[in-house]
């Protein structure tokens, strides 16, 4: 299945809406215009509850063998473990421990509405639910931009998902995005957390109440990609050294890295240097790539790692790419390649990347 949305069988619709623009399933509703956190809960198809509900085993004394005869009557609870239950179509979306603290729908909305007062000045892109229903997700834009440059803008987003099914924290994360080419800067910056995690415990819903954590950790981010990002866009870089950081930024492990850095290019197998090949092609025709900002810079580099990402590599599925994105591969060598770009702008063209 290339997608996972939840499919409401007494609606007949798929549990997810956008605005404006229509996602890489194709599916769901989409608005024209940015929906209040009510309206976002009611096009994503979120208004449902959760509730636990004590689980049983069967009580098998009287059990025969012969399944034409036995009824089996619910009789022993089990201890300590509940199951959740979605009350609008009585699906069970998991088992979870006496502690498990519920967190509906309208309270992760509730949380983003904290963040900046009400609601005012946050737009709901996106929001859906997957599987039964047992997680959702939703991405809101933050008012103000990073600018880089004079004409080169990346959007402040927050992204949340959150289970029903006992498995994961409520993780919401800071994550920027350039407008120019739709690019996901998954820039974890070194020695610092880019967002959030809160257990489902009993003091879950309190902890939702503290947005304003999550939105210093926004702030800070912000201001520091945008000083880091406006150096960098100042840091010429030659093709030579732009094509060793991708070489670098691309290696999928170790004995990859120790044949390149020891210059033993007819071991690299013909996967990775297509790859990286691709990356560089990237980097030096993308209209993106011609800016002012990218053109020959240091923040070009690191964007044309991202953009290859983004705009360029196949996937199997959207689904495939969101997950890469957010937390495989891609986000991985995003990362890769953030560091080696911080490491070439504190030491400018000092001994870097020492191999042939």
């Amino acid at each position: 299945m290339a997608h996972n949305l939840n499919f409401n069988e007494a609606t007949h619709s798929y549990s997810f809406f956008s605005v404006k623009e229509r996602a890489w399933h194709g599916l769901g509703k989409i608005v024209d215009q940015y929906p209040t956190s009510a309206q976002a809960i009611q096009f994503a198809g979120l208004d449902y509850h959760v509730e636990k509900r004590p689980l049983f085993t069967y009580d098998t004394e009287n059990h025969t063998g012969d399944p034409d005869t036995d009824i089996l009557i619910p009789e022993i609870e089990v201890p300590n473990y509940f199951a959740t239950i979605r009350t609008d179509t009585e699906q069970v979306l998991g088992v979870v421990g006496k502690d498990y603290e519920v967190v509906q729908n309208v309270n992760a909305f509730e949380f983003f509405d904290a963040i900046v007062g009400g609601g005012e000045g946050i737009l709901y892109e996106t929001a859906g639910a997957l599987g039964k229903g047992e997680r959702i997700f939703i991405t809101a834009k933050l008012p103000g931009y990073i600018r880089v440059g004079k004409d080169d803008f990346i959007e402040k987003y927050l992204f949340l998902t959150t289970s029903h099914d006992g498995f994961g924290s409520i993780t919401a994360a800071f994550t920027p995005v350039r407008i120019v080419c739709n690019n996901t800067l998954n820039a974890a910056m070194r020695n610092h957390s880019v967002g959030i995690k809160i257990r489902h415990t009993a003091s879950a819903n309190d902890r939702l109440k503290q947005a304003h954590t999550l939105m210093g950790i926004s702030n800070r981010m912000a201001d520091e990609m945008q000083e880091i990002f406006n150096h960098w866009s100042t840091v010429r870089i030659t093709d030579k050294e732009v094509k060793k950081l991708i070489q670098v930024a691309m290696v999928p492990n170790k004995e990859v890295l120790n044949n390149l850095m020891a210059g033993k290019t007819d071991e690299l197998s013909t996967t990775y240097t297509n790859m990286v090949d691709k990356v560089y092609e990237y980097a030096m025709s993308s209209p993106t790539q011609q800016m002012e900002t990218t053109a020959g810079t240091l923040f070009g580099a690191y964007n044309s790692v991202t953009g290859y990402f983004q705009n360029v590599r196949n996937y199997r599925d959207g689904e495939a790419k969101f997950k890469s994105i957010t937390e495989g591969t891609a986000k991985q060598r995003a990362q890769t390649a953030f560091d080696l770009c911080l490491d070439f702008s504190k030491h400018l063209n000092d001994n870097f990347l020492q191999f042939n």
